[in-house]
């Protein structure tokens, strides 16, 4: 499949799934994106338009995707319980829920996040 189109399915996707969620201050929007190198997480009060925390595998060294992925979801586990956060709204981003964005879900449930 060409990877423009992909780009075009991908996009579709999270924007149906955007226009039925939305994150508040005390049940922000807790947003995965993935790229070919890292995975990254944010939660985001759309109410005012800020990320309130901010994750990235970049900093994690010396594992694997899946093991980096988790350890993203447990590190922003621990910025939500800093800042008296314990709901979120999950929004994956139009991937599918399988692998890395699975993995950060997981790592962030572990960790005390409830979604």
């Amino acid at each position: 499949m060409d990877t423009k189109i992909k780009k075009i399915q991908r996009d579709r996707r999270r924007k149906r799934i955007k226009a039925k969620i939305f994150g508040v201050k005390n049940r922000p929007r807790f947003s995965v994106f993935k790229s070919n190198k890292y995975i990254i997480a944010q939660l985001i009060d759309d109410s005012i338009g800020t990320t309130l925390a901010f994750v990235t595998s970049k900093d994690i060294e010396g594992k694997n995707v899946l093991e980096k992925a988790k350890v993203v979801g447990i590190k922003i586990a621990e910025q939500a319980k800093a800042k008296n956060i314990s709901k979120v709204v999950f929004d994956r981003g139009g991937y599918l829920y399988t692998g890395s964005v699975s993995a950060v879900a997981e790592g962030a449930r572990k960790a005390g996040l409830k979604f």
